[in-house]
């Protein structure tokens, strides 16, 4: 891994063109293995290749598909016009010519799931000192280990650090509810983003099909349901019977062989027995009528709606603790179709913070 003890000072900060080519190849590179080793062959890419396995050792929740999945979506973000548009949009210039340095506190629930947070300071043309979850080790110093062999003047651009973070101008961190009033106390001098819990939801309308809650079985099953995208409770209309969701979960059956999923299913299942608390259970998951939206892993909530204006000032509502909304085929207004939960934008900003922005404004 990768760490220093301070950053060298930049005499020569490489321009925007070249970090986002740097990135589109590093992209290329993360595609191509995927690739591979859905093929069976890993020789081409061994670093990366020792990270994937070195996670599934270290966090089980970070199995080798749940782990090649998140590459996918990251290769989404690491092409070159994507990035292009999204710079200009924000307005990044050329060359960066004030760098601050950015603390990352990185989350740990999904494979590489802070990497969005550190390509948005490298494009920004800022430092970024990095604080890994103990959960997610590997994964994101392999891929810089990556794009510095691609690009060599990125080296000083990034620094993983196991200490508290210091020297740092501005902070972006991820936590759980509890953990983000510490870094409100802690990051309250510098400008920052301080993200939460929250969870996806899904809107059933009353018609859909079975492949279409097939495809809303993705967005509820993918990580284990551990992700801030992962739907975590559905909303229902009046009459509607919670035990239809089940027809488009079958696909997900093979679930139940994850030792840990399982142990967390079976818990929940005594607590909901021994309680007497209602539910519907197929096997592998348990849903339970409930008005919180995070739900514990192996369960889904769900609440029945009498009116889509209902509908609508309950989301209004509880806005602050959803991440995204899915229906099918996005009718919802400002939701996506299901399937699609886990597949953001490089635009779809966690907690809805345009990070780029945030990034850019700390030398305007």
């Amino acid at each position: 891994m990768y760490f220093r003890n301070r950053f060298q000072l930049f005499t020569n900060m490489i321009n925007l063109h070249s970090r986002i080519r740097a990135l589109d190849i590093l992209g290329s590179h993360i595609s191509n293995y995927c690739k591979d080793s859905e093929a069976g062959k890993s020789d081409n890419f061994p670093a990366l290749h020792a990270a994937v396995q070195r996670s599934k050792t270290a966090n089980s929740w970070f199995t080798t598909e749940s782990t090649k999945t998140a590459l996918e979506g990251i290769c989404i973000f690491l092409r070159a016009n994507v990035l292009q548009l999204w710079s200009e949009s924000n307005e990044i210039p050329q060359n960066q010519k004030h760098p601050v340095t950015v603390g990352l506190v990185m989350a740990g629930n999904l494979p590489a799931v802070g990497f969005h947070d550190l390509i948005s300071v490298i494009i920004s043309g800022h430092r970024a000192m990095v604080k890994l979850s103990s959960d997610d080790k590997y994964l994101i110093p392999a891929m810089f280990d990556m794009l510095m062999q691609i690009e060599p003047e990125l080296k000083d651009q990034v620094i993983f650090t196991e200490n508290r973070l210091s020297g740092i101008d501005a902070v972006i961190a991820t936590g759980s509810d509890n953990t983000s009033r510490y870094f409100e106390f802690y990051f309250a001098k510098y400008p920052h983003i301080i993200r939460r819990n929250r969870n996806g939801i899904g809107l059933i309308l009353g018609d859909e099909s079975k492949v279409e809650l097939e495809k809303l079985a993705d967005d509820i099953f993918l990580f284990f349901g551990l992700g801030c995208r992962s739907v975590s409770k559905i909303y229902l209309p009046m009459h509607y019977s919670p035990t239809e969701l089940f027809r488009g979960f079958e696909g997900h059956s093979e679930i139940r062989n994850h030792s840990k999923y399982f142990n967390n299913y079976e818990y929940n299942k005594a607590i909901f027995l021994i309680n007497g608390i209602r539910h519907f259970d197929n096997g592998f998951v348990l849903l339970r009528e409930e008005n919180m939206i995070s739900s514990p892993v192996a369960v889904i909530h769900y609440a029945h709606y009498e009116t889509q204006h209902q509908l609508r000032e309950w989301i209004n509502r509880d806005s602050d603790k959803i991440q995204v909304v899915v229906s099918a085929n996005g009718s919802w207004p400002g939701s996506v179709p299901f399937g699609n939960a886990q597949k953001p934008d490089i635009e779809d900003y966690a907690d809805g913070i345009n990070t780029l922005e945030f990034l850019q404004k700390l030398t305007s």
